[in-house]
C-alpha cells in the first residue's frame, strides 16, 4: 500500500523566552489579575451570592484572555520576530488588552445578568455605546493579531518558511481577520439601530471558524502529499523549561 503523507509540523524558531514575550506575559497576567481584584471577599450571604453571580463573567473573560494569550504565544514560538514592526504591533495589542479589561467584564456581566432577569436597564444610547466600545475592542485585538501574522508572511523568505508553514500562516491571518470583522459588523449593526442583532451577530463567527480551518486544511494536506516522503521525526522529549 502507498504510504500516507506524514503530518509536517510547523518549526518553532524561538529557542528561549525573549524579553518581549516575558513583558507580554506580565501584561496578560496583570490583566487577568484585574478581573480577580475587582471581586471583593464576601462578608455576608448577600455578598456571597453577588460574588457567585460574578463568577461566570469572570470565567468568560478569563478564557477570552487565555485564548488571545495562546495565539500570541504561538506567534512568537513560530517566528521569533523582534523587529520594529512586530514590537509596535505587540505594544498596540497589549495596550488594547489592558484598556478593555473592565469594559469586557462589564459587558459580559450585563449580558449574563440579563439572562437571569435582573440586569441593569440601559437606555438605547447606552446599549449602542456598549456595543460600539466592545466591537472596537474585538476588531482591534484580532486585526492586530492578523497584522502580526501578515507581517510574518511578508518575511517568509527571511524566515525560510516552507510551503506548509506559509499555508498555516495564511490560515492564522484569515482566522484573525474574520474574528475582528464580526466586531466591526456588530458595531455597524448597533449604529444603524438594530440593537437586538448586535449581540447575536457574534454567533455567526462559527461560520468562518469552520470554513477557514477546512479550506486551509485541504491545502495543507495537498502540500504534505506533494512534499518528499521523509521518515517521521521522533517526538522530542519536552523540557521542564518549555513544557
Amino acid at each position: 500500500m502507498p504510504s500516507m503523507p506524514h503530518k509536517i509540523p510547523f518549526r518553532h524558531r524561538a529557542r528561549e523566552v525573549t524579553r518581549v514575550e516575558a513583558f507580554s506575559d506580565v501584561v496578560f497576567g496583570f490583566s487577568i489579575s484585574l478581573l480577580v481584584v475587582s471581586l471583593e471577599a464576601p462578608r455576608t450571604y448577600a455578598q456571597m451570592m453577588e460574588t457567585l453571580r460574578g463568577f461566570l463573567p469572570f470565567a468568560v473573560c478569563f478564557w477570552i484572555f487565555i485564548d488571545i494569550w495562546f495565539e500570541h504565544r504561538k506567534f512568537f514560538k513560530r517566528y521569533a520576530l523582534e523587529d520594529n514592526a512586530t514590537l509596535f504591533l505587540n505594544t498596540c495589542l497589549l495596550f488594547v488588552i489592558l484598556f478593555y479589561v473592565y469594559p469586557l467584564k462589564y459587558m459580559f456581566t450585563l449580558s449574563l445578568e440579563s439572562v437571569l432577569g435582573h440586569s441593569e436597564q440601559l437606555p438605547e444610547s447606552g446599549a449602542r455605546m456598549l456595543f460600539t466600545v466592545y466591537g472596537i475592542g474585538v476588531t482591534a485585538v484580532f486585526w492586530i493579531l492578523a497584522a502580526m501574522y501578515a507581517h510574518a508572511l511578508r518575511l517568509r523568505d527571511a524566515l525560510a518558511l516552507n510551503e506548509v508553514e506559509i499555508i498555516d500562516t495564511r490560515e492564522r491571518v484569515y482566522d484573525n481577520f474574520f474574528m475582528g470583522l464580526f466586531g466591526l459588523i456588530s458595531l455597524v449593526v448597533a449604529q444603524i439601530g438594530l440593537l437586538h442583532l448586535a449581540g447575536p451577530v457574534y454567533f455567526l463567527i462559527a461560520i468562518p471558524k469552520t470554513l477557514v480551518p477546512w479550506i486551509f486544511g485541504v491545502k495543507r494536506s495537498k502540500a504534505e502529499a506533494s512534499a518528499p516522503q521523509l521518515p517521521r521525526p521522533a517526538a522530542p522529549e519536552e523540557s521542564p523549561a518549555h513544557g
